[in-house]
């Protein structure tokens, strides 16, 4: 069991985060999950938290970030909201966890069978639920301009979602690309299976 620490973070790169998340979305699809003492790293982790990673995932109950890379309490920064989308707060928090506290690598996880992304596809009209929904239309469009209008595939329309959600952390935050051109940070995303547990990383 380990515990991030302001040392581990000091030698931590963006190329060695990512290789973290990697290896622990293996260790969980494979049963081979680490053995932690959670309550000990509650303890650990009361005066300060060192987290390598901010992991942008949905709030889909089947996608626990923390289970799906195997980590622990203090590992990451998890960045939860329907569709996995890239907002000013969520720019915000990513721009605290990046620039303010140190961490490397920022991922976004989108996932199969998304309802967001559902309801994005066939134009779902619900109280707030409309506008969040219809934030995700870039990503309906960039598919029906290669495959036209039948047949939209969710999981190709969450996956274009991903990508363009990844261009939109650098594009709109002068902050993080700042980072990324010097190589302190890197920004990279990914598709859950929920049926496998598996992540496809792009």
């Amino acid at each position: 069991m380990f515990t991030q620490s302001k040392e581990s973070l000091s030698s931590m790169t963006p190329e060695k985060a990512l290789q973290l998340l990697k290896e622990g979305n293996r260790r969980y699809v494979e049963g081979n999950r680490l053995e932690r003492d959670l309550l000990q790293q509650t303890t650990e982790t009361a005066s300060g938290q060192y987290p390598f990673a901010v992991v942008l995932g949905c709030v889909d109950s089947r996608v626990p970030l923390e289970l799906v890379f195997d980590l622990g309490i203090g590992d990451i920064f998890g960045v939860r909201i329907a569709g996995n989308l890239v907002n000013e707060d969520i720019l915000g928090s990513m721009e605290f966890a990046a620039k303010v506290v140190g961490s490397k690598h920022i991922f976004v996880l989108g996932h199969t069978s998304c309802g967001a992304i559902q309801g994005a596809k066939d134009e779902v009209e619900l109280g707030h639920l409309t506008g969040l929904v219809n934030k995700l239309q870039p990503a309906v469009e960039a598919v029906k301009n290669i495959h036209g209008e039948a047949d939209l595939d969710i999981n190709e329309i969450a996956e274009a979602n991903v990508r363009l959600m990844i261009e939109e952390i650098t594009k709109k935050s002068p902050i993080l690309r700042e980072l990324v051109e010097r190589k302190e940070l890197s920004v990279s995303g990914g598709m859950y299976d929920v049926a496998t547990g598996e992540v496809t990383f792009l």
